[in-house]
């Protein structure tokens, strides 16, 4: 299904990312452990209508390109469903809604945890079960196969913003700790152009970029568009250091051909006229480290695609 768009004065073909209109999903239960009080809880995946087996790894279904943050654990023997996606009725239409907010793990004597955990959608993979909070980036695989240079990424969306002006960082481990200042929401869509070594190591050089943060409450707005600019963008007026490559401890990850998950090491930026191996996109009701997050802070995103 094709829709248009304008982009300032130019009218944008749009290509629909496939369940990018979040009106399909499936649901899967995950019964926690009796020793954290044993209850059920409904986790949500986007794809075709439908529901997943109990306590076990989901793998994408019926050609979803889309993985959440919604995540099946298994922590120190301990199950655990953790919950930041959900679908929502937006106006009599369906969502995707990202919240960010404190799952809690308390076992007398065992284990007492509290995670802060951001609501994501993002192209790709996580793989189950989750049973650590460290290195979280190296249990999820970024990004699809793409070798289109679209000019925006479209898509409506809204966010509400909790009052205040602080953040919670929460591992699990050393408590919690408050700091100033509100997080944001972001949406990306990032182009890579890939390839591999011989010893299996993933390198890249980033083809286009589109980024934005929102750090206030925002009314429904429809059509959107994220715009894609190309090439070394470092030197333009609108460019933001979070725009900037990823590498070193903010490399993302992907499975090499060996079939191991590796992090994609961005080298440089490619030349603006280069064609894309891959493409991110990522929207979450967060912005900064991982664990990090001013709960509450709620994004929703449809209708969500590709502008030509």
């Amino acid at each position: 299904m094709m829709a248009f768009a304008p982009l300032g004065a130019e009218t944008l073909r749009i290509e629909p990312i496939k369940y990018g209109d979040f009106s399909q999903w499936v649901s899967r239960t995950v019964k926690e452990s009796g020793a954290i009080g044993g209850k059920e809880k409904t986790l949500y995946e986007i794809g075709p209508q439908g529901t997943a087996a109990s306590n076990t790894p989901y793998t994408t279904r019926g050609g979803s390109p889309w993985a959440t943050s919604n995540v099946f654990a298994k922590v120190a023997g301990i199950s655990k469903g953790s919950g930041t996606v959900t679908p929502a009725n937006v106006g009599g239409n369906t969502m995707a809604r990202m919240t960010a907010k404190m799952e809690e793990v308390k076992v007398l004597g065992l284990v007492n945890m509290d995670v802060m955990v951001a609501g994501t959608i993002f192209l790709g993979h996580i793989y189950e079960p989750i049973s650590s909070t460290k290195g979280p980036f190296s249990k999820m695989e970024m990004g699809v196969p793409y070798t289109k240079r679209p000019k925006a990424l479209v898509f409506d969306y809204k966010v509400d913003m909790p009052a205040g002006d602080t953040r919670v960082k929460s591992t699990g481990f050393g408590g919690k700790k408050v700091l100033k200042g509100r997080d944001n929401a972001e949406v990306y869509v990032l182009l890579q152009k890939r390839w591999e070594d011989a010893k299996g190591n993933i390198h890249a050089l980033r083809v286009g970029t589109g980024r934005e943060r929102y750090g206030k409450t925002i009314p429904l707005t429809k059509g959107h568009q994220l715009p894609i600019h190309y090439g070394d963008i470092t030197g333009q007026p609108f460019y933001k250091p979070y725009m900037g490559l990823l590498n070193g401890e903010k490399a993302y990850y992907a499975k090499n051909s060996k079939g191991k998950l590796v992090p994609v090491q961005e080298e440089g930026w490619a030349d603006a006229n280069e064609t894309p191996t891959h493409v991110l996109v990522m929207c979450s009701s967060s912005c900064g480290t991982p664990f990090v997050g001013t709960e509450g802070l709620t994004l929703y995103i449809d209708n969500i695609g590709f502008g030509f």
